[in-house]
């Protein structure tokens, strides 16, 4: 590696096929799952439904808009989680990737919202009990945070994946110079490291999914 930041590079090993490990989490999932009932069938059926009823009071009026955002976090958690194996591209690191899940949500959100509820977006903007020297500043504020939304949402998932990634990493490279006490020390620190990403690889996509439906109430 050039510098720490070329593992995150499409273009190191096979650019076409870098992102095509998106699509990855597809083929570890046998084809006798969507056949014949198993433990992770109904596993997964079980996060699903807690999830739909989770986002179904969330969203209020909205019916059957949860599937997306079921699916929104399935996608992001196993793009995460494949990351975590060697070799294999880790693309929810990239703003690119981030940014087209979170910024044609966001737009959707606001058309929806501007065009059905423009009174109740208008609203949005003064919170209630402004006093009315300060609501000229309030509506600046709210519609600054309102911009930068999809932007926070897509940094916040790549910044902590290239940080455990960058940690992992960083740890890895110091074991050539080490005895043999220390490796294993190193090792053990690795395998905790591992599962704290695998933790926070669901944490994320969770915290992805929720803020998502989050701003979709807020337009309804």
């Amino acid at each position: 590696m050039t510098n720490l930041f070329s593992s995150f590079d499409p273009s190191t090993i096979f650019f076409s096929l870098n992102w095509l490990s998106t699509l990855f989490g597809l083929c570890f999932i046998p084809s006798m799952y969507w056949l014949i009932p198993s433990r992770w069938n109904f596993l997964w059926i079980k996060i699903i439904m807690t999830l739909h009823f989770e986002f179904k009071i969330l969203l209020g009026k909205i019916k059957g808009s949860s599937l997306i955002f079921i699916s929104l976090f399935s996608f992001i958690m196993f793009n995460n989680l494949l990351g975590l194996f060697p070799y294999i591209f880790t693309s929810s690191s990239h703003l690119v990737m981030t940014l087209a899940l979170a910024l044609p949500l966001w737009i959707s959100f606001m058309v929806f919202g501007w065009f059905t509820n423009t009174m109740h977006m208008f609203a949005h903007l003064v919170p209630q009990g402004t006093p009315p020297i300060l609501m000229p500043f309030m509506v600046l504020i709210e519609t600054i945070s309102n911009v930068i939304r999809p932007g926070t949402l897509a940094v916040r998932l790549a910044a902590n994946m290239i940080a455990g990634h960058l940690l992992l990493t960083l740890l890895g490279n110091t074991g050539s110079s080490m005895n043999i006490i220390m490796i294993n020390i190193l090792i053990i620190t690795q395998l905790l490291l591992l599962v704290l990403e695998s933790a926070v690889a669901i944490i994320q996509s969770y915290v992805f999914a929720v803020l998502s439906t989050l701003y979709s109430s807020e337009v309804t």
